[in-house]
Parts: structure tokens; C-alpha cells; sequence
């Protein structure tokens, strides 16, 4: 969480944006069963909601 602070929002944005990508293919692959650790996809969709809260923490600020 930290790293994520002080990060830019630019840079932010391309995390998130490769985060989304990440959980597509996951998605993906789970659908057509070739997904060994399907704990990942958890995984990714906290790392959105993480990189999620601290752009919004930085727009309000």
C-alpha cells in the first residue's frame, strides 16, 4: 500500500489498467479450465480495489 502512495497517477493509472488486463486473462483461462492457481484472480481483483482507493484518495485530496 505504501508503494502505491507514492506512485504518480499516471503511473497509477498504467497499474490499473495492467491489473484489468491481468484479470481478463485469468477470467479467460479459468473459463476455458486452463488456470492452475485460481486463487490468483482474488489476488488481482484486491490489487484493482487497492490501486482503485488510492486514486481516489488522491482526487479528493
Amino acid at each position: 500500500m505504501e508503494n502505491l502512495m507514492t506512485k504518480s497517477a499516471a503511473e497509477l493509472n498504467e497499474e490499473l489498467t495492467a491489473a484489468k488486463k491481468e484479470l481478463f486473462n485469468l477470467r479467460f483461462q479459468n473459463a476455458t479450465n486452463q488456470l492452475d492457481n485460481t486463487s490468483r484472480i482474488k489476488e488481482v481483483r484486491k490489487n484493482i480495489a487497492r490501486i482503485s482507493t488510492v486514486i481516489a484518495q488522491k482526487a479528493n485530496a
